[in-house]
């Protein structure tokens, strides 16, 4: 009863799933409390983490997570690359960088005169990871004009070094 629920629960928001059956195999159904710590069936994973069970799936707040994994995050990336025309993925604010790399290009940013917005990734867990994939670029920080990816912190020094930062920058390039 319970997994024909997570299953109802799973199709009506047209979450694309797998699903194993822990009664074919004694080892793996005891394998999976232990290792999971969680003492009952169902047990529902997005991208390798555990969310829970039927219980905490029914709160449907997790539903909108499972989607946005399925689907890769795409339309929420997209938003987020285009809330504006200049936009930095980085570790922190421009307010205050929280690593190394995020200061140095907040700094070259800001001396470019340039509007920007940014984005704490440490805020949010599924963008961090979800934008490295949909990027295909591994690491943070990471710019984006007019939401086409221009690269991280070696391409923004290059491309201030070559002169080209400020055309880049204002989409003239």
């Amino acid at each position: 009863g319970f997994s024909k629920q997570m299953v109802e629960i799973l199709s009506k928001h047209k979450v694309a799933f797998s699903s194993f059956d822990v009664f074919s195999d004694e080892e793996v159904r005891q394998g999976l409390k232990s290792f999971s710590k969680w003492p009952t069936y169902p047990q529902l994973y997005v991208a390798g983490e555990l969310l829970g069970g039927l219980d905490i799936v029914k709160l449907d707040k997790i539903c909108p997570k499972v989607q946005k994994c399925e689907d890769g995050g795409g339309e929420l990336l997209k938003s987020l690359i285009n809330k504006a025309p200049v936009m930095l993925f980085m570790k922190g604010s421009k307010q205050m960088a929280k690593c190394g790399f995020s200061k140095q290009i907040i700094e070259i940013m800001n001396n470019t005169g340039v509007d920007y917005e940014t984005f704490d990734i440490l805020e949010d867990e599924e963008v961090r990871q979800g934008l490295k994939s949909f990027s295909n670029w591994p690491t943070y920080p990471q710019l984006y004009v007019k939401g086409e990816l221009v690269g991280g912190l070696d391409i923004v020094k290059e491309l201030k070094e070559s002169g080209e930062l400020l055309p880049v920058l204002k989409g003239e390039n």
